[in-house]
């Protein structure tokens, strides 16, 4: 089910914001394979151009990820809608992202209906990101905390997905992940990676599959405020 936001003018966007614009992302992307229309509509639906600085407001809905600073980017919209595709498979209710960034992710994950948890390691990242969630009426539970702790007190998480690249997967994430999830996960170093899908089986046995090459920002310890 996907949630209501209380659009204001800025978010209805227009010119190059404008709803004619977004649609053609999502023509773009479901050309590109992205077959779940309940993802293509949350994609049609957030408001991309709020979730960046106003100078690349103008290329919000090209399907490319832009610089949102402090060394940060968010993602290329076929990237984050094959995630949230992938992640759906697990029909779940509660979501932990790990890496909030902009906010983006953890709004399309909201406008579906889902109870998301956001972890995100630079401060000032979090308190923009919560502004714009708050400001779309969205209710995103995030934390200032070190992500590849994740959250284990509110675990386990029905799916879980990581936008930022470590050279393995992370243990503590695997962990907190429920019987029957699936956690997505860029897998690799500055030059190779691999967008990888976990499940976890009923015994908690895991199986993963490639989905893609990407390229990611990596995965660092530590805060920062």
């Amino acid at each position: 089910m996907t949630m209501r936001m209380r659009l204001q003018p800025e978010a209805i966007g227009q010119g190059m914001t404008s709803q004619r614009v977004r649609d053609r992302l999502v023509d773009r992307l479901r050309e590109n394979g992205i077959a779940d229309e309940r993802v293509l509509n949350a994609i049609r639906t957030v408001p991309r151009h709020l979730f960046v600085d106003e100078a690349l407001a103008t290329r919000a809905y090209e399907d490319t990820a832009l610089p949102i600073g402090h060394g940060q980017t968010i993602s290329q919209p076929w990237v984050v809608a094959r995630m949230t595709e992938a992640v759906l498979e697990a029909a779940p209710a509660k979501v932990l992202e790990i890496g909030t960034g902009s906010g983006y992710q953890a709004a399309v994950l909201a406008a579906l209906g889902l109870e998301v948890h956001t972890v995100e390691r630079i401060g000032e990242l979090l308190r923009t990101a919560r502004k714009r969630l708050r400001s779309l009426g969205m209710n995103v539970r995030s934390k200032h905390d070190d992500g590849r702790i994740g959250w284990p007190e509110n675990g386990p998480f029905d799916a879980i997905l990581v936008t930022a690249a470590a050279p393995a997967l992370v243990d503590a994430l695997t962990q907190q992940l429920a019987p029957g999830g699936i956690l997505v996960a860029p897998v690799g170093g500055a030059t190779s990676q691999s967008l990888l899908k976990l499940r976890k089986d009923a015994n908690g046995q895991i199986t993963q599959e490639s989905l893609a090459p990407v390229v990611f920002v990596p995965l660092l310890s530590g805060m920062i405020d």
